[in-house]
């Protein structure tokens, strides 16, 4: 490895540098290894067959689509105030405890006392409807408020400062919810339709692989969202407001672009799309707390450095991807699979040494949103 290492040093005069030679031979090295680990599990060991990596591909699909909405809340907010909002995942834990008190109170809702059938499974697809209407106007109402209080008035001062209000805002809403909603792990109620643990079989090498309703409607959902937001940001006339303020808010303000109101919007859609997402990831996870928003929130900012952050496209592919390297990596590498969060960090630090631009690079100029 080392004669290699030489060898490439050797011919590439532009990396003749101490810190670039130093990312060559630590990339070769991590290459190498996993390399070799994955041949070793894979070819050698062969713990899994063909169905057990298809339960794989399909978990990891499910949690990426859900990495990918929230990390387009990091995006959008990053290509208007070249900021990190780290308050995000904390706005879709409120969307997510709005759903669950839509769903418990239409499961104690009894609309026919003789057969003790509740609205939740008597009227599943508007019980939904309402859920998601709930978590997605909270999240949307406390997204507006958080960039009025803690981030407009920050706005001309030294980009760490607002970068501390968001750090702030986070433990203040972590808090709050605590002490409003209590720090027990409360269950979510889904109704009969989304029932968890039920779905539709596809037979892989001869055996039954579940791909589960809630996993499916994620995915779907997941997918019209982000096709909704990405015709808005390029199609309509708010989406070319905000890639003219993501450009230059001075130049956008003296053509008559209500800077302020453009903003407080795209917090109203980061809002939105995280709230959507926290009732989603309650009724296929099952489970809400006031913690809830910690792991997928990270995961999330993972996923917007993965694919680029200022990318709509990047947060889409970074999500998707980080989803299945997660769910698939503990596997491939014969690891234990509670290490899948060291695996997702793991990448960020890789892609800040590498490439911190993301796959698909930093969206600039009329793109940057």
């Amino acid at each position: 490895m080392a004669i290699f290492y030489e060898i490439w040093i050797a011919t590439s005069p532009g990396l003749q540098n101490s810190y670039q030679r130093f990312q060559v031979a630590l990339a070769i090295q991590f290459a190498v290894i996993l390399a070799w680990r994955l041949i070793v599990v894979l070819l050698i060991e062969r713990l899994y067959g063909p169905e057990i990596w298809m339960r794989f591909a399909i978990s990891g699909l499910i949690i990426g689509s859900v990495y990918a909405l929230i990390s387009i809340g990091y995006t959008l907010v990053y290509g208007i105030l070249f900021m990190i909002n780290f308050a995000h995942g904390d706005v879709m834990m409120l969307g997510a405890f709005a759903g669950f008190f839509v769903f418990e109170g239409l499961d104690a809702w009894i609309v026919n006392p003789s057969t003790s059938l509740n609205f939740l499974n008597a009227y599943p697809v508007v019980s939904i409807v309402i859920a998601f209407i709930a978590g997605m106007a909270t999240s949307t109402l406390a997204g507006i408020v958080l960039e009025r209080v803690a981030y407009r008035p920050l706005r001309q001062a030294p980009r760490l400062v607002p970068l501390i209000s968001a750090i702030g805002a986070s433990i203040f809403l972590e808090e709050a919810a605590r002490l409003m909603f209590g720090s027990q792990t409360r269950p979510y109620h889904n109704p009969d339709l989304l029932r968890r643990g039920t779905g539709i079989e596809i037979i892989v090498n001869s055996k039954p692989v579940l791909m589960t309703y809630t996993g499916i409607f994620t995915i779907i959902l997941s997918l019209i969202l982000l096709g909704v937001l990405l015709y808005v940001v390029r199609g309509t006339k708010l989406g070319r407001a905000m890639r003219a303020v993501a450009q230059d808010k001075k130049t956008a303000a003296l053509m008559g672009i209500d800077v302020d109101g453009v903003i407080s919007r795209t917090f109203a859609i980061s809002g939105l799309l995280a709230g959507a997402a926290g009732v989603m990831w309650g009724i296929h996870n099952g489970q809400v707390d006031f913690f809830v928003e910690f792991v997928p929130g990270i995961k999330a900012f993972t996923a917007a450095v993965l694919g680029g952050i200022g990318n709509l496209t990047g947060a889409l592919v970074g999500g998707t991807l980080l989803g299945v390297v997660e769910s698939i990596g503990p596997a491939a590498l014969g690891i234990d699979f509670q290490l899948k969060d060291v695996i997702g960090f793991s990448i960020l630090v890789i892609m800040l040494i590498f490439r911190p631009s993301g796959l698909l690079g930093e969206a600039l100029s009329e793109e940057k949103v």
